[in-house]
């Protein structure tokens, strides 16, 4: 969209927002007060559409001497071999799920027009091509990007003058697939191939598919269970491609090494315990393969060297409860990240790259500093900290000097990409905030000095038209929390406006400050939009998560609702038009808040939540149960963990109450969290809320744990949220 029509939607939007405002001023007098209070209460917000009743049947549960009865257990459809379709769910749960999405169809309906324009807002920001810088390799540049007007990606390589050949053009690829995402592209080092990881079905089971760039010809070297994110990575010699295979449960459990011609594949490594993650990359210079195997309190790494790359891997440090650490080169050592000797915000040591020894401290243990990652390169060791909770990058030199890059801004986020060559002479990062665009910014690895190599460009977008704000709620326990907020420009804290709050606070997942397309077409509707960095996530360091994590959930959800409070009392939102957002285990935390003050939030919206926690973590086959028990505890073993998740889980917890409008999503797909989690979160939900507000299932029965990866699929959900927020406060 050309940017007067963008112009002559925001003035449309303006309109609106400013039309309502004027009628709401209207409403403090007489006659005009009394009229419009009797056509709101005489009609209804949502349609009256008659929502589907789901069977209580019962099913006792005996448990460590506890009983429970899972009234909805038979929603709960896993197959022992294979995915669930369309075609071979059984007839009860296929008839749930139709009949949810059914009614979800026809009280959203009313939406459409909303959410059209919010959709349509927000792809027209997104006309202008989206490319990251270049990076070069040996005189080769590789690039890729997202064209003005379209959804996917095309990643190409060029040498200096010449003409782009494209590796991989992701529309082609997803063309007549109803579903698919891509990850982990990737040249060899020698250049000839290239390789990436490709999910058409929707659950995470990918197929690896290479490139022959001399000739252009694309094959599938593994054709299935293959894991995607970082697992997968060519070898040193560009001979072979090590990735991870995925389990019948769908854990990464294996490390194979394939050929490049695909005639030869070799078993290197099988993990037995399935509480262990597994992630496989080259080290910093090429000169090992390095496979990390960890857990929330444990790790391993094994590596194997160039020119060595049919040995066994062999193990640095055997892993030991409640140790972890990470390995990378620098320097002609090894350096490893760790928590040893309860350094729980992580130190750098140099080891030995023969013996693995400890050889001295590079950067001691800070406590409330995080190390969040270590980039290295021969010029510098650059590293990803947290100070105050906020990024900020140091550089140190071999000569043992250091340099901190920071920046000003009340909140923002710091990236530096993995792919950059070992030999540059300048780090990229990646800086944004929710005002600001990303910058790729180039950085002197000698003297510091900063050079804007390419901002984002936005359509019809001036960052002076919005402010950001770091705020800090105090919760229960006198812990300072801090809140991201965005907002119009000189939107008045007199108490009147709506507000999204979004969390997360799982798993040590911080919620960083990111520029959001979808949050400016929130807010340039008279909307704030907050970030709630709640406990559980590591904003403030490895204590934060500590504080919201296992018997300190809690922490977590009063957090949560301690920020909502203080953004009312404070003035940034209007008393009871707050909603509510959160995804996965964010779903949790808007779940479990919901419980704990049913009337604080005009609506929530869980996108594939985590909210039958009891249920979930006492089935040991589930693929995420044994790697997380550290996090959420042992039901099946521990009577205390089976009496604090029974205490806080959304689904046991739900209650005779008014309960405010609640939108939740599932993927029919999703091994992560399944669909039967908000279906029965849903349902108990509609049976037991008093406030007459619907409660709706919305189940995508293509995708998984995440849609299809491109950008009018995920715009499109957003505009359903935003939408569904808009109308819980009209």
């Amino acid at each position: 969209m050309e940017g007067s029509a963008m112009d002559r939607l925001a003035n449309k939007a303006r309109r609106r927002f400013l039309g309502g405002a004027a009628a709401m001023a209207l409403l403090s007098t007489g006659t005009v007060a009394r009229a419009a209070q009797k056509a709101m209460a005489t009609k209804p917000r949502w349609p009256q559409v008659t929502p589907p009743v789901s069977p209580r049947i019962s099913h006792v549960i005996e448990q460590l001497g506890r009983r429970r009865d899972d009234l909805y257990s038979w929603m709960k459809f896993a197959p022992a071999g294979g995915e669930r379709t369309r075609t071979n769910l059984p007839k009860a749960v296929a008839t749930m799920l139709t009949g949810e999405n059914a009614y979800a169809d026809a009280v959203l309906k009313p939406l459409d027009g909303m959410r059209a324009e919010l959709l349509e807002a927000m792809l027209a920001r997104s006309t202008v091509d989206v490319a990251a810088p270049p990076v070069e390799r040996d005189g080769w540049i590789y690039s890729s990007r997202i064209a003005a007007a379209t959804v996917h990606a095309v990643y190409s390589r060029s040498r200096v003058g010449s003409t782009p050949e494209i590796l991989v053009d992701e529309a082609e690829r997803a063309a007549g697939q109803p579903y698919f995402r891509s990850t982990g592209h990737q040249p060899s080092l020698d250049h000839r191939w290239y390789v990436w990881a490709e999910d058409v079905i929707g659950n995470d089971r990918h197929r690896i598919v290479i490139r022959d760039n001399r000739d252009g010809t694309i094959r599938t070297l593994v054709d299935k269970d293959a894991y995607g994110y970082g697992g997968l990575v060519f070898a040193p010699s560009s001979e072979w491609v090590f990735w991870i295979w995925r389990d019948a449960h769908n854990r990464p459990t294996r490390l194979y090494r394939t050929s490049v011609d695909g005639r030869t594949t070799e078993l290197v490594y099988e993990e037995k315990d399935p509480a262990i993650f597994m992630a496989v990359r080259r080290t910093a210079a090429d000169s090992f393969i390095a496979l990390t195997l960890s857990g929330p309190d444990t790790a391993e790494v094994r590596l194997i060297r160039a020119g060595s790359e049919g040995d066994a891997p062999a193990v640095v440090w055997p892993r030991r409860p409640g140790v972890r650490y990470e390995i990378d080169e620098w320097a002609g050592s090894l350096i490893a990240a760790t928590d040893a000797d309860d350094a729980f915000d992580m130190k750098l040591l140099r080891l030995d790259s023969e013996s693995f020894a400890v050889r001295d401290i590079l950067v001691p243990h800070r406590p409330g500093i995080p190390i969040l990652a270590m980039h290295p390169f021969a010029d510098a060791l650059v590293r990803l900290e947290r100070i105050d909770g906020q990024h900020s990058v140091a550089i140190l030199r071999p000569d043992g000097s250091e340099q901190r890059v920071a920046f000003e801004d009340p909140a923002y986020a710091i990236e530096i990409p993995a792919d950059q060559g070992y030999a540059t002479r300048h780090v990229l990062i990646i800086h944004q905030s929710p005002k600001s665009p990303r910058r790729w910014i180039e950085v002197g690895l000698g003297d510091g000095k900063q050079k804007i190599l390419q901002q984002e460009s936005v359509t019809g977008f001036d960052s002076d038209n919005y402010e950001v704000e770091r705020l800090f709620a105090p919760a229960p326990d006198g812990e300072m929390v801090p809140i991201t907020l965005l907002s119009r420009r000189g939107t008045p804290r007199d108490g009147r406006s709506p507000l999204l709050q979004y969390g997360y606070g799982s798993y040590g997942v911080s919620s960083d400050p990111e520029f959001s397309i979808p949050a400016l077409a929130l807010v340039d509707r008279g909307w704030r939009y907050a970030i709630a960095h709640v406990r559980g996530g590591s904003e403030k360091g490895r204590q934060w998560f500590l504080g919201g994590r296992k018997f300190n959930k809690r922490n977590s959800f009063t957090d949560f609702v301690a920020c909502t409070e203080y953004l009312e009392r404070e003035g940034y939102a209007a008393k009871g038009r707050v909603v509510s957002y959160g995804l996965s285990a964010g779903g949790l935390l808007v779940g479990a808040s919901m419980n704990l003050a049913p009337t604080l939030w005009a609506g929530v919206i869980a996108k594939v939540p985590f909210v039958d926690m009891l249920n979930t973590m006492s089935d040991g086959s589930h693929p995420l149960v044994p790697l997380f028990r550290p996090d959420w505890g042992d039901p099946l073993a521990d009577p205390k963990a089976y009496d604090y998740i029974a205490s806080i889980s959304p689904y046991e917890n739900v209650r005779a109450a008014a309960y405010p409008p609640l939108l939740c999503t599932a993927g029919l797909k999703d091994d992560r969290v399944p669909y039967w989690e908000p279906a029965k979160l849903v349902a108990e939900v509609r049976y037991r809320s008093t406030s007459g507000n619907p409660a709706i299932l919305r189940t995508d029965m293509d995708s998984g744990h995440q849609g299809s990866g491109d950008l009018k699929s995920e715009y499109a959900e957003k505009a359903l949220f935003w939408s569904f927020a808009i109308r819980c406060v009209a």
